[in-house]
Formats: C-alpha cells, sequence, structure tokens
C-alpha cells in the first residue's frame, strides 16, 4: 500500500522548478513496481497535415482522462504528461490492469470512429532500472491551484522508443467491462489567439544530450526564459479575453465520439445546450469568472519528463533571443531542441467540476508538439 500512493504521498514544493533542479536530494526514485504506460497517435504527422489537430490532442486528452477517471476512485494519485499526439503515464500495479483495459477500450474506438491507431503499451519500471535508465521524480507547485510532475532521467522516453519499436502489441488482457470511463473531457475552446502584447505561440522540446546534467542544463534554459519572457504566468498563451467557446455540429460530433458516447440527438442537444449556456454563464456571472480565472491556472503549459515541452506566448523578438541562447548550448552538443511558431494555441479539457477540479491540456496550433518533435527527428537524423 505504501507504494500505491507513492506519488501522492510525495511532498508538494512550493518553490520555482528552477530552484528543485539545483536540489537532487528532493527528487525519488520510483518504485520498482510500477509501470510507464505509454499511447501514441501513429502516423499523427500525416493525421495533423490533414487539419486533424485539435483531434489528435482530444485523443492523447482521452489517454489521461481514462486513466485519472480510474484513479480516482480510489483517491490515487498519478504522474502524467501530455504529449500533443499521447501521454505518458506512471500507474502502481493496483490500477495497472484497469488502466490498461481503459486504454485498449479507447484505442478500439478511436479507430472505428477515425481510423486512426493509437499504440497502447506498458513497460515496468524495474525494466527501465534493468537497462540502467534513470528514473527520479519530485512533485513542484506552479501556483496555487497546479502542482506538477517533474522528472529527470531518460526512463520514460526509453520506454516510449521501446513501445513503439514493438508498435504497441500488447498482452491479451482478461476484460472484465465495455465501459469506457472518459466522462469530464472536452473540447469545446475555439482556437486562442496570443493574448494582447503577445504576436505567436510557441511550442518548444529540448532534450539534454547527456542525461546526468539534465538538471543543470533544465535550470539554465528556464532560468534564461524567465528573463526573456518573464514568470509563467506572464508567458501563458491562454488569457481569458481571447476565450471563445466553439461548439458548432463538426466540434460537437467529433468530442461525442472521441468520448466513445453514442452521437443521437439527445447527447448533441446535451452539449449544445451547455454550450448555449456557457456563454451566459462565463462572462456576467461571477462563479464563471472564477472558473476562468482557474483555468488559465490550470493551464499545463510546462511538462517536464526527463525533457522540458513547452508552450509559450510572446513576441517574435524574444523567440529569437531564446533560440539563439539554444542554438548555442545545441553547437556545444549539451542540448538538441525542435521548435514550431504558429499564431494560435489548442486547447482540450478535463473537468471533474468547475471548482478547482479540472485541468487544460495545451498544444501549439497545428499541433506544435507533432511538429517540434518531427524537428528533432531530423536533427537525430
Amino acid at each position: 500500500m505504501e507504494d500505491t500512493f507513492f506519488y501522492t504521498n510525495l511532498t508538494n514544493y512550493k518553490e520555482p522548478v528552477t530552484k528543485l533542479l539545483s536540489k537532487p536530494e528532493l527528487f525519488k526514485q520510483i518504485p520498482n513496481n510500477w509501470s510507464i504506460v505509454i499511447t501514441d497517435i501513429k502516423g499523427s504527422t500525416a493525421s495533423v497535415q490533414k487539419g486533424l489537430s485539435e483531434l489528435v490532442n482530444l485523443i492523447a486528452t482521452g489517454s489521461i482522462v481514462a486513466a485519472l477517471n480510474i484513479a480516482k476512485k480510489q483517491s490515487i494519485d498519478i504522474p502524467f504528461f501530455f504529449g500533443g499526439d499521447g501521454a505518458t503515464l506512471l500507474i502502481p500495479p493496483v490500477l495497472l490492469h484497469d488502466i490498461m483495459e481503459a486504454l485498449i477500450l479507447h484505442q478500439e474506438n478511436i479507430k472505428k470512429e477515425f481510423d486512426i491507431y493509437l499504440r497502447v503499451g506498458h513497460v515496468p519500471i524495474s525494466q527501465v532500472y534493468k537497462n540502467n535508465q534513470e528514473l527520479k521524480i519530485t512533485k513542484a507547485s506552479i501556483n496555487k491551484l497546479l502542482t506538477i510532475p517533474v522528472v529527470l532521467g531518460n526512463g520514460l522516453h526509453f520506454a516510449e522508443n521501446l513501445i513503439k519499436s514493438k508498435d504497441a502489441v500488447v498482452d491479451n488482457l482478461n476484460k472484465q467491462t465495455d465501459v469506457l470511463d472518459l466522462d469530464g473531457m472536452e473540447c469545446r475552446w475555439n482556437k486562442i489567439p496570443p493574448p494582447e502584447n503577445s504576436n505567436e505561440v510557441v511550442s518548444l522540446l529540448i532534450s539534454a544530450t547527456n542525461e546526468p546534467d539534465q538538471a543543470p542544463i533544465f535550470k539554465s534554459i528556464l532560468e534564461k526564459t524567465d528573463e526573456l519572457y518573464g514568470p509563467l504566468k506572464n508567458r501563458n498563451p491562454i488569457s481569458v479575453p481571447k476565450l471563445k467557446l466553439n461548439f458548432n455540429y463538426k466540434k460537437i460530433k467529433t468530442e461525442l465520439k472521441a468520448s466513445n458516447k453514442k452521437f443521437g440527438v439527445r447527447n448533441f442537444l446535451k452539449v449544445w445546450i451547455t454550450g448555449l449556456i456557457g456563454n451566459f454563464y462565463y462572462l456576467p456571472n461571477k462563479t464563471g469568472r472564477k472558473y476562468l480565472k482557474e483555468l488559465t491556472q490550470l493551464s499545463d503549459i510546462l511538462v517536464i519528463d526527463g525533457r522540458i515541452n513547452m508552450v509559450i506566448s510572446g513576441t517574435s523578438k524574444q523567440r529569437k533571443l531564446l533560440t539563439t541562447f539554444l542554438d548555442g548550448l545545441e553547437k556545444n552538443k549539451s542540448i538538441v531542441y525542435g521548435i514550431h511558431v504558429s499564431n494560435r494555441s489548442i486547447m482540450s479539457c478535463y473537468v471533474q467540476n468547475r471548482n478547482a477540479k479540472h485541468i487544460h491540456f495545451v498544444d501549439g496550433g497545428s499541433s506544435g508538439y507533432t511538429r517540434a518533435a518531427k524537428v528533432i527527428k531530423r536533427k537525430l537524423s
């Protein structure tokens, strides 16, 4: 049971991520009997090129929602990492079967509804350690509402590459249910322009070349980003004035199909009416304004899973200064990085309730994370 609640019981540090990265003693080794669960859309670049960026993000979000809905029933916190076209989760043994079962159902539904193949697989942590891969974790409080896991080591990416190489052939599960619970998954916001005084949205993926150097390299990059763009809240691409609900026929149909809900008149009207009410709920209503303020704080715009993944808004001048700094690190073979610049961000959501029980997964326009990853692959090849 102690291992089951390993992440739940980790200390939530209230200091900046940059300070945590200089304190290796605050990072704990993940228990041997846990597993890494990976989902990844095969051929995501092709889907993005077909204009399916929001669907790609929604499918990845569904992977996380399916797992969190299972974990919350047992009051277990699990670390999760949104990757734009997939997700990574760290799972204790008591949840592994149920979560894998749910993700296989999600995989089957996505294939049936959209003819998109979602890889699903898991790797035991013990196998990661046997292959001399590092994997340590801590918790960082980004603001009063949002806590994120911070991972050092290449263990998660070792697992991801392993699953992709096998094309995610999953052992036959003894299925006990055909019910896929994706309650709370939403995709109702229009593509979001940058906040005032910003003119672009930047998606960045940064890997350190040498695993032992991750912490100091990441610390220097985040400090430089703070110096150029200001603190995280200043470079958040999500701002309340730019939010606009979008609940047209196509959007609702996609959400229902991705959520494994019957596309019928009743469900369609339920989502449509919710959206219609939302236009009157969010703006003049005090509770609605509170939710929107929380939404910006609960936007998942910084992910550290053994590499830095971030979506930031700012000006082209700020970006050029940052990429000059990153180019220097890359020239010295300290890092390899991928970048994509757009004029919008995409947001998919997991809403348990509208009282601080929600999280919002953010990607750059045209699937910025997927396109940034393609840049890294090109550099490595």
